[in-house]
């Protein structure tokens, strides 16, 4: 028996004592950030922005205010859930939940919304990795709590769409409509036209001059029943898996569970599963200095640079050097001359010396890597 869904615009169920929850997705590898981001100790983990704190670190500081401790879940492998609790002490290991295997991001966020389910039915539910940078924290909780407000309000799906400051073919886009008709009341949150995953950068280039595009965040906002109707709807096998063993979570025999759940749900993203079937997805347009770190060159764009366009990160004495990434460690002293657009990184028993235009190859090196040498580098 399923919830039926309601037209997106009426205000006929609010919840304004629903509880807000974050999901922190925390599971992927990164490994175009190798080799600083390692299968034993991925990317999340590290302080890649040089803060003092690690990027989950980061994530979770960045919704204080918004979810208590005690609402806030984490998804992540099951080999990085002593990680996870290292970085975040606060956290009860009951609230780490840990993955078997990678399935992308919907049968994770089934797991941690069923969980949510069963302590609020109606909590309203945020959804980041674990991985993003934001460079304007106060604009952006402003836009979370509007997200927040808005779902709370409303039987709709939020995902906050990030303002396109270049044509990037590495993001996928969010195409929405750009009338009062088709906004929630308020008018900041505009119906979805159309998900568009890395164009080519022809059509990048069109996607930004109109004006009616964002790029896709990969941060979701809304209520837990809402999310777990479309998951009925649209990912039928995933919500039949985990409402016949929703019993089980939260108690011993949660792990059990879990590990035959996981064999039984497809590999899919929430974006493939739900979002691009969904008539009630909405999304709010965002500026708050956003980049998913995915790559040494996004790095780059989003970090301090010296008066010859570097970003370094370690104890480096440069000469004649210039728009080069470079984070080393900071006991090792690194002197570099005469390098223009590179990337330079060392971490462990590995350093990457290459070209910033050709980071694309990274993934290849650890393919590389792998088959040559075997695990012990990536």
């Amino acid at each position: 028996m399923g919830l039926e869904i309601i037209q997106p615009f009426t205000h006929s169920r609010i919840h304004p004592l629903s509880s807000s929850y974050l999901i922190i997705m925390a599971g992927g590898i990164g490994s175009r950030f190798w080799p600083f981001s390692r299968t034993s100790h991925p990317k999340q983990f590290h302080d890649v922005l040089g803060t003092g704190r690690s990027m989950l670190q980061l994530t979770m500081d960045r919704f204080a205010g918004i979810c208590p401790p005690e609402n806030v879940f984490v998804v992540t492998n099951r080999d990085y859930t002593q990680l996870v609790h290292e970085h975040l002490p606060e956290l009860p290991l009951d609230q780490i939940l840990g993955e078997p295997i990678g399935r992308n991001t919907a049968p994770c966020i089934a797991y941690a919304c069923y969980r949510i389910a069963q302590r609020d039915p109606q909590a309203t539910v945020i959804v980041s990795p674990a991985d993003h940078a934001v460079l304007r924290e106060d604009e952006f909780r402003r836009l979370i709590n509007i997200a927040v407000d808005a779902a709370r309000k409303n039987d709709v799906l939020i995902t906050l769409g990030i303002q396109p400051s270049r044509p990037d073919t590495g993001y996928g886009y969010i195409q929405f409509v750009d009338d009062g008709e088709h906004s929630l009341p308020g008018g900041q949150l505009h119906k979805v036209k159309t998900f568009t995953e890395k164009p080519n950068l022809e059509l990048a280039k069109v996607f930004m001059e109109s004006g009616d595009f964002l790029w896709n965040s990969g941060l979701f906002v809304w209520r837990v029943d809402v999310i777990m109707q479309a998951f009925r709807n649209y990912l039928s096998d995933i919500s039949e898996v985990f409402e016949e063993g929703a019993a089980q979570l939260g108690t011993s025999d949660e792990e059990k569970f879990i590990s035959e759940a996981y064999s039984r749900c497809r590999n899919i993203s929430i974006d493939y599963g739900v979002m691009e079937k969904a008539d009630n997805v909405y999304v709010l347009p965002a500026d708050f200095g956003w980049s998913d770190v995915g790559t040494w060159d996004s790095l780059h764009r989003i970090g301090q640079h010296d008066d010859n366009g570097n970003m370094v990160n370690g104890d480096v004495m440069l000469y004649d050097t210039s728009g080069c990434v470079i984070k080393t460690p900071s006991e090792r002293l690194v002197v570099i001359q005469g390098l223009e657009d590179f990337i330079v990184a060392e971490y462990d028993n590995v350093l990457l010396i290459c070209k910033r235009d050709q980071e694309q190859r990274v993934k290849d090196f650890v393919a590389d890597v792998k088959a040559k040498k075997g695990n012990g580098y990536n």
